[in-house]
């Protein structure tokens, strides 16, 4: 799933860490987000997204989801 995390992390200068630390999470786990490895729990997108005060949606790009 694609995502907008490198480039917030880039307007609000943060590093892969920092934002782990932030929503309580690993770095390794920022840069599997970052790289599409691995897809965020609804929780964990939650937290990203309140993080930068943005929905998980400005966030998150679900166009590739299939709709039900």
């Amino acid at each position: 799933m694609k995502t907008r995390i490198p480039e917030l992390r880039k307007q609000h200068k943060l590093s892969q860490e920092e934002l782990a630390f932030a929503v309580g999470v690993t770095r390794q786990t920022i840069t599997s987000l970052e790289c599409e490895k691995y897809t965020a729990s609804l929780v964990l997108a939650y937290k990203i997204a309140k993080y930068f005060g943005l929905s998980i949606e400005e966030v998150f790009d679900f166009s590739d989801v299939e709709e039900i």
